[in-house]
C-alpha cells in the first residue's frame, strides 16, 4: 500500500531533479562521473588483487605442484608439438638447454619470433600489476587517485594491460598516444602529480636529459597553449626549475611527487642510482615486476623494500635455475627448481614459456638473498658473456661496471649516467678499449678529469686482473646524447 504514495512522491520531485541537473554544468556532470567510475574500478581492482593474492600465496607453499602445473600449461603451445614430456624430471633428462639465438634459429626457421601476446604472458604478468597497483596505493597513498600518475614513454611498467579497470585508472595525458612529447606536456601541464612512470629507468634517464635539452621549446609550448589552455605561469615554473640545474628537478617541478615506478628488464642498477643522485633526488623507486624476453620473473610486493628485490613465483613461466660456479668457465651439471635455491648463490635463469622458449638459458644471473614461503627472493648481478678481453684480461660487465664507478666516485659531485665499453683492435694499432663515458658534471670539469679517470680505471682494474687493460677513455656531456622530442 505504501508502494504508490512513494512512487507519486517521485513523480513529483522528477522535474525538480531534472532541473537541477540541467543547472549543473557538463564540466561538473563528467567529474562525477569520472569519480564514480574511478571508485567502482579500484574496488574490481582491490578484489581482483585480493583473489591474486590468495593464488601466490597457496601457490608458494606448494610449490612443487605449482611448478608441475605451469609446466604443463606452457607446453600446451602450439609451436612445440616434440615436446610430449609434462612431468618436470623426465621434462629436465630428455630436453636439453638451450640459449636464445639457438631457441630462434630452430624454432622460426632464422625468421623473428613473434611477439608474445597478453593471453601467453602468464599469470605472473597479471599478479605483478594487479598486485603492484594495490601495493604501491598502500605505500604512496593517493598515488592512484584521479590526475595522480603520469607516464612519460610509450612503454608502460606495469607487464600486464588491464582494459578495464585499467583505462578508468588511468594516468594524466591522452589515451593511445604515440608521441613521447604530447606525454612529457601532459606531465608539465600537471603540477600536483604524486608519481611518474616509465617503460624503464633508461628510458626515464633520455627523457630528463631531453627536458634539460628541449626546456625552453617545451616551456613556450605549455605556455602558447599547444596542446591545450594557455599556461604562462606554469611555463615560467618550467623555466625556473630547469635553470637551477639537474639536481632536484622532478621535485621542484611537481612538488607532491613521491615515487617513480619503472620496470625491472635487468641492467638498470646505474640508470637508477643516476636518476636517484640528479633529477628524482629525494623519490623512492618501484618497479612492480623484474622481466625478460619470455615474460614476467619476479615480483616486487613491497614497494618500500629495498629496490631490486623479487620473489620468483613458481607460475608460469617454468623457471629452473641453473648453478654459477665462481671463478670458473665449467658450467653445471644440471637445473635446480626453485624449492632447492640456496641463500647467497647465484644462478643463471633458465626459461620455458607459453609461446616459443624450451628450456632457455637467458643469461641473466640472480643472487638469492631471501626466501618467502618456499620461493627464493632474488638480485640481478650480471649478464652472462658480457666480457672484454683484448690481451686475454678477460674482465666481466659487473666487474668492470663496480670499477668505472669507483673511478667516477673520486671527483666530489660527479655522478656515472651511462657508459659503453668495445674493444678495438684497428690495424696498425695495440688492440685496446674504446670506453665513451656519460658524466653529470660541470662542463668546465670535462677536459681537466680526462686525464685522471683513465687512470683510476686502470688502476681499479688492475687490483683484480692480472692484465693490463689499455684504455682510449672519452668523457661526454650529458647534453651530447640528450633525446630530442621536438625533432
Amino acid at each position: 500500500m505504501l508502494l504508490w504514495p512513494l512512487l507519486l512522491l517521485l513523480l513529483l520531485l522528477l522535474p525538480t531533479l531534472a532541473l537541477l541537473m540541467q543547472q549543473r554544468s557538463q564540466d561538473a556532470r563528467l567529474s562525477w562521473l569520472a569519480g564514480l567510475q574511478h571508485r567502482v574500478a579500484w574496488g574490481a581492482l582491490v578484489w581482483a588483487a585480493t583473489w591474486q593474492r590468495w593464488r601466490l600465496e597457496q601457490s608458494t607453499l606448494h610449490v612443487h605442484e605449482s611448478q608441475q602445473q605451469a609446466l604443463r600449461w606452457c607446453l600446451q603451445g602450439a609451436q612445440r608439438p616434440h615436446c610430449s614430456f609434462t612431468d618436470i624430471s623426465t621434462f629436465r633428462n630428455h630436453l636439453p638447454l638451450t640459449k636464445a639465438s639457438q631457441t630462434q634459429e630452430e624454432e622460426s626457421g632464422e625468421q623473428p619470433l613473434p611477439p608474445t601476446s597478453n593471453q601467453d604472458l602468464g599469470e605472473a604478468s597479471l599478479q605483478a600489476t594487479v598486485l603492484g597497483l594495490v601495493a604501491l596505493n598502500k605505500a604512496y597513498p593517493e598515488v592512484l587517485a584521479q590526475g595522480g600518475t603520469a607516464r612519460l614513454t610509450l612503454t608502460s611498467p606495469w607487464p600486464q594491460p588491464l582494459p578495464w579497470p585499467g583505462n578508468t585508472l588511468d594516468r594524466v595525458g591522452t589515451r593511445g598516444t604515440e608521441d613521447p612529447r604530447a606525454l612529457l606536456l601532459d606531465a608539465l601541464r600537471s603540477p600536483g602529480l604524486r608519481a611518474l612512470e616509465a617503460g624503464t629507468a633508461v628510458e626515464l634517464l633520455d627523457v630528463f636529459l631531453g627536458l634539460e635539452a628541449d626546456g625552453e621549446e617545451l616551456a613556450g609550448a605549455i605556455a602558447a597553449g599547444n596542446p591545450g589552455a594557455p599556461l604562462p605561469e606554469r611555463a615560467a615554473e618550467l623555466r625556473e626549475a630547469l635553470e637551477q640545474g639537474p639536481r632536484g628537478l622532478a621535485l621542484r617541478l611537481w612538488p607532491k611527487l613521491q615515487v617513480v615506478v619503472t620496470l625491472d628488464a635487468g641492467g638498470q642498477a646505474e640508470a637508477v642510482a643516476a636518476l636517484g643522485a640528479l633529477w628524482c633526488q629525494g623519490l623512492a623507486f618501484f618497479s612492480p615486476a623484474y622481466a625478460a624476453s619470455g615474460g614476467v620473473l619476479g615480483l616486487n610486493l613491497q614497494p618500500e623494500q629495498p629496490y631490486g628485490l623479487y620473489l620468483l613465483p613458481p607460475g608460469a613461466p617454468f623457471i629452473e635455475l641453473l648453478p654459477v660456479k665462481e671463478g670458473t668457465q665449467e658450467e653445471a651439471a644440471s637445473t635446480l627448481l626453485l624449492t632447492e635455491a640456496q641463500q647467497g648463490k647465484e644462478y643463471e635463469l633458465v626459461l620455458t614459456d607459453h609461446a616459443s622458449l624450451t628450456r632457455c638459458r637467458l643469461g641473466d644471473v640472480v643472487r638469492v638473498v631471501g626466501v618467502y614461503n618456499q620461493c627464493p627472493v632474488v638480485r640481478f648481478i650480471y649478464r652472462l658473456g658480457q666480457t672484454l678481453s683484448v690481451r686475454g684480461e678477460d674482465i666481466g660487465e659487473d666487474l668492470f661496471s663496480e670499477a668505472l664507478g669507483r673511478a667516477v666516485g673520486q671527483w666530489p659531485g660527479a655522478k656515472l649516467l651511462d657508459h659503453g665499453c668495445v674493444e678495438s683492435s684497428i690495424l696498425g694499432e695495440l688492440p685496446h678499449w674504446l670506453l665513451p663515458t656519460i658524466l653529470g658534471l660541470p662542463f668546465n670539469f670535462y677536459l681537466l678529469c680526462q686525464g685522471t679517470a683513465r687512470k683510476e680505471v686502470t688502476l681499479s682494474l688492475l687490483y683484480h686482473s692480472y692484465k693490463s687493460p689499455s684504455l682510449r677513455l672519452t668523457l661526454i656531456h650529458p647534453a651530447a646524447v640528450s633525446t630530442h622530442f621536438l625533432s
